[in-house]
């Protein structure tokens, strides 16, 4: 094995750059969920033992005032759970499996969302429904990388825009209507900052989470801050189901409320998304400069080794500088083809995936000759981004802002 016999008590010169990460990452989220518990169980715990001991209390009183003893009104409180699960409430309510009950039903499938107010009962809706949420999750994950490949198209070309202007001012560039050979040799090397782009999405969610809480506190009677939750908890498809929108029998305007709902999570989905892909590419960051920070601990011959496996890890620049991230582009670049220097950006699209080629190049590369019947043939842009013809959503990301930057 690589790393024997070294003293060396750390560890890390026995792994890779992507074993490190992976467990550095597994042992962070073990930590994430271990503190997440506690906090949990510290709010509302007592909350809980409280309300079982109401219940408690009134199911006694009940069972007294009605001369009925405690297990046959078990009985039949157990008796309306099942009743509950196939859709029957004591308030009037929509039907569940009518057309538009079924059509919403099918939207949290396909979306993930899975809110659990509405589940198929009979053996055939449950076998049909594997093989529908199959091909239906499937679709609607490629369609949110679409999305998000056009609104990083968007967001990279509006920014980009607004550097050439700023530039202008400052005199950088020449004052002409039609971008010159100067102009595209000053912004070659410019790529939008991640934290621009995550405080776009940031805003946008926001303001559809703001907008769709007003809509859903006047239609459903939640309070705000209930209907904010329900935004987070749909928009990010956790769908816990304690909240569900569009479940009354009439509304005022129903037609109009339905199709909003519809947008509103629709497009609130997408962007939380997004938002989630790219917040992952800070976390990415993040380990790398822990990983950075271990390797000071390590002998001499780990370090070596680990200098090795890292060649085009993705490193963090100076602290100062942190403002200058780019969403493609790293302060560290391995192309021959790439003059820029290290301008002290900490993360990158293209050199987050380049980090990753040992097996993310291999991995993508057979999943393409899979999904295409042949071998992939390398195109101009594959040359200059090995990723170009990558799958998921950071391939995604990285191919259209290669070729955004590359076009203007």
């Amino acid at each position: 094995m690589a790393g024997r016999g070294c003293g060396c008590s750390c560890g890390l010169g026995h792994l890779n750059e992507d074993n490190a990460r992976f467990l550095l990452l597994a042992a962070l989220i073990v930590l994430y969920l271990l503190g997440g518990a506690a906090v949990f169980s510290a709010l509302e715990l007592a909350h809980e033992r409280q309300a079982k001991q109401r219940w408690e209390e009134r199911l006694a009183n009940f069972s007294r005032r009605h001369n009925l003893s405690r297990e046959e009104l078990r009985g039949f409180l157990r008796h309306y759970e099942e009743a509950t699960e196939a859709g029957i409430r004591v308030d009037n309510v929509r039907q569940r499996w009518d057309f538009t009950g079924a059509f919403y039903f099918v939207g949290t499938v396909v979306s993930t969302i899975g809110f659990g107010m509405t589940t198929p009962v009979t053996v055939g809706g449950k076998i049909f429904l594997i093989f529908y949420g199959l091909i239906g999750c499937s679709s609607t994950i490629l369609f949110f990388n679409l999305f998000l490949e056009r609104l990083i198209t968007v967001i990279a070309c509006v920014m980009k825009s607004c550097r050439q202007r700023q530039l202008r001012r400052r005199g950088a560039l020449p004052q002409e209507k039609t971008p010159g050979k100067g102009e595209v040799d000053s912004l070659a090397g410019w790529k939008p900052s991640v934290y621009y782009v995550m405080l776009i999405l940031c805003v946008a969610s926001l303001l559809i989470s703001c907008g769709a809480s007003a809509m859903y506190t006047s239609m459903e009677g939640w309070s705000y801050f209930d209907a904010l939750y329900f935004c987070f908890v749909a928009f990010s498809t956790i769908g816990f189901g304690d909240l569900v929108s569009s479940q009354n029998a009439q509304y005022d305007s129903q037609g109009l409320y339905r199709f909003a709902n519809f947008v509103f999570i629709l497009m609130g989905v997408c962007c939380i998304y997004s938002l989630f892909n790219v917040i992952s590419i800070l976390i990415k960051q993040s380990m790398n400069w822990m990983l950075r920070k271990m390797d000071g601990r390590c002998c001499p011959r780990c370090q070596r080794r680990l200098l090795q496996s890292r060649r085009n890890v993705v490193m963090p620049g100076s602290v100062q500088n942190q403002c200058n991230i780019s969403i493609e582009t790293d302060g560290i670049i391995d192309s021959d083809t790439d003059g820029r220097r290290l301008s002290g950006e900490m993360i990158s699209m293209k050199d987050f995936l380049a980090a990753n080629k040992v097996s993310l190049a291999i991995l993508q590369k057979q999943l393409s000759e899979s999904a295409n019947g042949c071998p992939h043939q390398t195109s101009t842009l594959s040359l200059d981004n090995e990723f170009s013809g990558g799958v998921g959503a950071f391939a995604i990301m990285n191919n259209r802002l290669a070729e955004t930057s590359g076009d203007r």
